[in-house]
């Protein structure tokens, strides 16, 4: 499993990004539909939604390049797992699949805790 170190700027860069542009390709705009039914359209409205909590930057495994996770919602409240990295100030996502039991208890838990501090 997959360990992230949470960064306080990752959470300020996903609620005040005004818009985010997304690099897709071939490999990575196909990959997660194709694993998981996740299509790029719900990768982006997890973003452009507000609602996502990030996870922070993924410590383990390492990889060549720096990777990030976010828990949200899409539009029709379908809550995902993304990993993405940046590409030339864009967002690519390397990976998106539906959250899992645990994850989603996780998202509700600091979503409840936010509000409280709204």
């Amino acid at each position: 499993m997959a360990k992230f170190l949470l960064l306080e700027w990752l959470w300020n860069w996903l609620l005040n990004t005004p818009s985010f542009e997304f690099e897709w390709d071939k490999g990575n705009s196909t990959k997660s539909l194709v694993k998981h039914h996740v299509t790029t359209q719900e990768v982006e409205e997890v973003f452009l939604g507000r609602s996502a909590v990030p996870l922070g930057k993924r410590i383990e495994p390492k990889d060549s390049e720096d990777r990030y996770g976010i828990i949200g919602p899409t539009w029709h409240e379908r809550l995902l797992l993304i990993v993405f990295t940046f590409r030339n100030k864009k967002v690519r996502a390397i990976s998106s699949r539906p959250a899992s039991k645990k994850e989603r208890k996780t998202y509700d838990k600091v979503r409840k805790i936010t509000k409280r501090v709204q």
